[in-house]
């Protein structure tokens, strides 16, 4: 049992030694600036929405699409990449991202964009219906 102990310790010693000289990410959540979806859905059918966002410099990079179902709503963000490490440039990039919607649900979609917090911390959206036919 001692040596048990001993080897696990001296893996846990080792491993805390050990510099890891790679890149420094962080995550970071992006506001929509802009929407552009359907006017409306049809049920079964599949559909593209664009989203226009805006990386802050040039250390950050589009990790994935924030989508987040709440029954009958959708929540919508950016995901970022945050290189941590390096210098970046202070010019603002804008993207846009196309994503699919499979039309899976007989009531009005609501997608919520997320647009930020407000002065007490409390997220802001712009909600968008698109009724189902």
């Amino acid at each position: 049992m001692k040596k048990i102990v001993l080897l696990l310790m001296s893996v846990i010693l080792f491993s805390s030694c050990i510099d890891d000289d790679g890149p420094k990410y962080a995550y970071e959540i992006l506001t929509i600036d802009e929407a552009t979806v359907p006017e409306s859905f049809t049920f079964g059918e599949v559909y593209d929405i664009t989203v226009k966002y805006t990386l802050p410099n040039s250390c950050y990079s589009f990790h994935s699409l924030y989508y987040e179902y709440q029954d009958t709503t959708r929540v919508v963000a950016i995901n970022a990449l945050v290189r941590t490490d390096i210098n970046c440039t202070e010019e603002a990039i804008e993207r846009d991202y196309t994503f699919e919607v499979n039309v899976t649900q007989q009531e009005d979609y609501i997608f919520k964009f997320w647009k930020g917090e407000d002065a007490d911390g409390e997220n802001i959206f712009e909600e968008v219906v698109v009724p189902v036919n």
